[in-house]
């Protein structure tokens, strides 16, 4: 052995039943190290332990786990991922929910393809414990195809999360937007605070009409806009979800799209602070086909049984 390893121009090239065969002499003849040429005596023993790791991993393996969801139900998934690219896994958990099918959110996420700053502590809790009284109004600016500048005004519950009113105009006064704030909250249940940015639209005007209304006005603070984060999010959504995959033809276009919009988001569209429900309420369907009825042109659709 000795002589045939000096003349062999390379390492020799043992296969796994040549390994095997060396830690086997080696646990019945541990002497066997101090004779064997072919490899040095580590390796013999890094193979044994090699192989006592392989052998607890294959005896420790798991067996079973949880079933897997029926392949209808992967196949809804998959369908409502692909129809609606905005939607992420919280958001197909609430309509598969809303279609009595229940299935945990982290499955969901695993069946469709892959695809957040706190703010001040003793503002949220004013937030929190006066939301059936608190109201947030913003402007928002929007492109057309001409790039004339329209302005959007949204008006937002906090209770509920429900969007009000969602105006449009091209020259907003402080006298406009107290006609809005007017038309979109009876005298008997206007908020009892209404929060707005600093912005020098809200002028005399604006400020005189909630007085009447017995609505307290409260600014935020300047260069703060998570003072006023519900209605700064709200807003985000609207263009995440349907102004950034449009062309606006002009004021009548922006306010259809808005009015069709505002309807999507307090009949059918789920909100994770109202626990994956809508803020019209809706109704958990069991029984019937599952249908799809396209809204926004098919950007979203919305799931019910028939």
């Amino acid at each position: 052995m000795i002589v045939l390893n000096r003349k062999a121009r390379s390492r020799a090239r043992l296969r796994n039943i040549d390994r095997l065969i060396f830690v086997r002499l080696y646990r019945v003849f541990p002497s066997i190290l101090n004779a064997i040429t072919v490899v040095k005596p580590e390796t013999v023993i890094r193979w044994h332990r090699c192989g006592f790791r392989a052998y607890w991993r294959w005896k420790s393996h798991r067996r079973g786990g949880r079933p897997r969801i029926q392949r209808e139900i992967r196949d809804l998934i998959r369908r409502m991922n692909k129809e609606n690219p905005l939607w992420g896994a919280p958001r197909i958990h609430s309509e598969l929910l809303m279609l009595g099918i229940e299935v945990a959110e982290s499955t969901v996420a695993r069946y469709m393809t892959k695809r957040q700053r706190p703010a001040s502590q003793n503002w949220k809790t004013f937030v929190r414990n006066h939301a059936a009284g608190i109201a947030s109004i913003d402007l928002f600016v929007v492109r057309t195809i001409s790039f004339k500048l329209l302005y959007g005004l949204v008006i937002l519950r906090h209770a509920r999360r429900r969007l009000v009113s969602a105006r449009v105009t091209s020259n907003p006064t402080a006298e406009w937007i107290a006609g809005q704030v007017t038309d979109a909250f009876p005298w008997d249940e206007a908020p009892r605070h209404l929060i707005r940015d600093n912005d020098g639209v809200f002028g005399l005007a604006y400020t005189r009409r909630i007085r009447a209304m017995a609505i307290r006005d409260r600014p935020t603070a300047p260069r703060s806009p998570w003072q006023n984060g519900h209605v700064e999010r709200l807003i985000g959504s609207i263009r995440r979800e349907s102004l950034d995959h449009l062309v606006v033809f002009g004021e009548a276009h922006l306010r259809d799209v808005l009015k069709t919009y505002a309807s999507y988001y307090n009949k059918v569209r789920p909100h994770l602070s109202l626990d994956k429900d809508a803020p019209d309420f809706r109704g958990t369907q069991k029984i019937g086909r599952i249908a799809a009825t396209p809204i926004l042109g098919g950007l979203h659709h919305q799931y019910v049984r028939l």
